[in-house]
C-alpha cells in the first residue's frame, strides 16, 4: 500500500531544482542544478529494463531473502546488488532500492554538479558543498528534530534507511529507523535491512552496532528505536531548528 511521502516536504533551501519521476513502483524525488526529468526518466528506464529482463528469467532473484548467487551475464546492476546482500547477509532485493538511486544519481552527475536522488528513504548523493539531511523515524521523539551532516568530500554517499514502523519495506525487526552510510547506496540499503532484523527493542540497538561494524564498506550507522539512539562511524548529527 502507497504511504504518502511527508518528508519530501522539509526541502527548505531553494538552490537546487526539486523534481519527481514515478516509473512503474519506482518513485523517486530528485534535486539538481536544473531540472533533468527527461534524463532521470530515461535513467529509471535503463536501469529497471535489465533488473526486469533478469528476474523474468530468474524469478528467485525477487524473492529470495538471504544471499544469492547470480549468473555470469547478469547487468551491472543486478551483480552490485547480490555482492551487497553478500555482504549484508540478505536477499537481494534488499538492495534494490538504493541500487536504483545511485544508479540514476550516477547518470546525473553527467549533467549537474550537485544531485540528490531519494528512493522512498534511500538516498544517493554527490555534493559541492555541506548539506542536512533530515531523520524521519515514525513517532519517535527524533523525528524532525535531528539530521545528518553530510560534507561534499564524503560524497558520493548513499544513505539508507530501514524501519520496521514506518513504510512497508520488508523488516523483521520494529527499529524505528535503522540509517547507514556507505559510498555504495546499494550496500547501504542491504546493510540497513539486515541491522533493522536485529532491532526488536531499544535494549537491540547494540547488537545493531555490532553488526554495521562487521559489514565491510560502511561508513556510519545510526539506530532509532523509541527514545533511544545508537550512533557507530562517521556520522555527524544536529539539531534541527525549529523557528
Amino acid at each position: 500500500m502507497y504511504q504518502p511521502r511527508t518528508y519530501r516536504h522539509w526541502v527548505k533551501d531553494n538552490d537546487l531544482v526539486s523534481f519527481q519521476i514515478t516509473v512503474k513502483e519506482t518513485d523517486l524525488y530528485l534535486r539538481a542544478q536544473r531540472n533533468l526529468r527527461r534524463e532521470a526518466r530515461r535513467a529509471i528506464e535503463e536501469c529497471r529494463a535489465p533488473l526486469e529482463r533478469y528476474i523474468e528469467r530468474h524469478p528467485q532473484f525477487l524473492t529470495a531473502l538471504e544471499p544469492l548467487p547470480v549468473a555470469e551475464d547478469a547487468p551491472e546492476m543486478v551483480r552490485e546488488m547480490a555482492e551487497a546482500a553478500k555482504k549484508a547477509g540478505v536477499g537481494p532485493m534488499a538492495a534494490v532500492a538504493g541500487a536504483i538511486a545511485q544508479a540514476v544519481g550516477r547518470e546525473l552527475m553527467r549533467f549537474s554538479a550537485e544531485v540528490i536522488v531519494e528512493n522512498g528513504g534511500d538516498i544517493f548523493l554527490a555534493l559541492h558543498h555541506g548539506r542536512r539531511v533530515g531523520v524521519y523515524a515514525g513517532e519517535s521523539r527524533f523525528t524532525g528534530r535531528i539530521s545528518l551532516e553530510i560534507e561534499p568530500q564524503e560524497t558520493p554517499l548513499g544513505i539508507c534507511t530501514s524501519s520496521g514502523t514506518v513504510g512497508h519495506s520488508l523488516s523483521f525487526g520494529r527499529a524505528d529507523a535503522v540509517i547507514v552510510l556507505s559510498p555504495s547506496a546499494a550496500l547501504a540499503d542491504a546493510a540497513a535491512t539486515a541491522i533493522g532484523n536485529r532491532v526488536r527493542e531499544a535494549r537491540d540497538i547494540p547488537k545493531g552496532i555490532d553488526l554495521a561494524q562487521q559489514i565491510d564498506g560502511l561508513s556510519g550507522a545510526l539506530i532509532i528505536k523509541d527514545d533511544q539512539m545508537g550512533l557507530w562511524g562517521k556520522v555527524k548529527i544536529c539539531q534541527v531548528d525549529e523557528s
